[in-house]
């Protein structure tokens, strides 16, 4: 049995133990224990031993942090319960919709408080209380 089957067998301890020690005593093995645990998929998901698996979530969580980044709206995975399924696409329907009141109620709001802070001004400028300076010509 070979020294990394042994450390997977003893688990996460023994993997984080080795790469401390290692850039304690010389950190380029620490280093390079690090290089190969991040390559060969050890430190990404502990509760998942196959890579491939990792690999493809991995790239999941990419297309959300793009999609939050760049707006994009992709379908949710199906949960294999299609009532489920359904019911959650209405909500979510309903929330956007919900989403998109509110950003225009917010606007009509934006717009009536610039409107009224716009007539007070004018208001003021049309009766002043007191006369300003004017400037010398």
């Amino acid at each position: 049995m070979d020294i990394t089957a042994r450390l997977d067998d003893i688990g996460k301890p023994a993997w984080i133990t080795l790469m401390v020690l290692a850039f304690i005593i010389f950190w380029p093995v620490g280093l390079a224990i690090l290089a190969y645990l991040i390559w060969s998929g050890r430190m990404a998901c502990w509760k998942h031993s196959r890579r491939a698996r990792w690999q493809r979530e991995g790239m999941e969580h990419m297309h959300e942090a793009a999609d939050r980044w760049f707006g994009g709206h992709r379908q949710p995975r199906s949960s294999g319960n299609r009532a489920f399924d359904e019911y959650r696409s209405e909500t979510l329907r309903r929330l956007e919709a919900e989403e998109q009141e509110f950003r225009a109620f917010l606007d009509r709001l934006r717009l009536a408080k610039d409107k009224a802070e716009f007539d007070e001004f004018l208001a003021g400028r049309r009766h002043p209380e007191s006369p300003e300076p004017q400037p010398p010509s």
